[in-house]
């Protein structure tokens, strides 16, 4: 197997991990690992649009409103329209919500905490600029692919 596959598979089974141990931790109190997701998203960021939590989380299109609809069900977020742009809703987190992601929230990091303390603070660093050096690749082939196509 070469170099590239070990990478690929251990990132695959670091994430598999740790979306494991969130969904275990969300579902303790009462949350899915997507409704997790999402009350983290507005938590760290405040209001959103459905397309902008979307893309935070990195989810699909069809899932998101069902996501939502049962938040709002569960009174853990509401929407409302956008007062710049009728057209956009707004999704942000009810007292209720915030209430809850602010008690889930310390004990996922906590986790995270406990699974990287495998590396050294400078190993972290490492790992950091590796996964920003990659990332930077990507925007400069998107880049590229952008303008072989104009």
């Amino acid at each position: 197997m070469s170099e590239d596959s070990y990478i690929l598979i251990g990132a695959h089974r670091m994430v598999k991990d740790l979306d494991r141990e969130t969904t275990r931790i969300s579902a303790a109190y009462g949350l899915t690992f997507p409704q997790f997701m999402v009350l983290e998203a507005l938590l760290h960021k405040g209001c959103m649009t459905v397309g902008e939590i979307k893309d935070t989380i990195l989810s699909s299109n069809g899932t998101i409103p069902v996501i939502i609809n049962n938040l709002v069900r569960q009174k853990m977020v509401r929407r409302f329209k956008d007062p710049d742009d009728h057209r956009k809703i707004v999704i942000e987190l009810t007292d209720q919500g915030r209430e809850l992601i602010e008690r889930v929230c310390p004990e996922n990091e906590k986790m995270f905490s406990e699974r990287f303390d495998v590396w050294t603070k400078e190993e972290k660093k490492e790992l950091i600029r590796l996964l920003s050096l990659y990332q930077k690749g990507l925007n400069t082939k998107k880049g590229e692919n952008n303008a072989q196509k104009s």
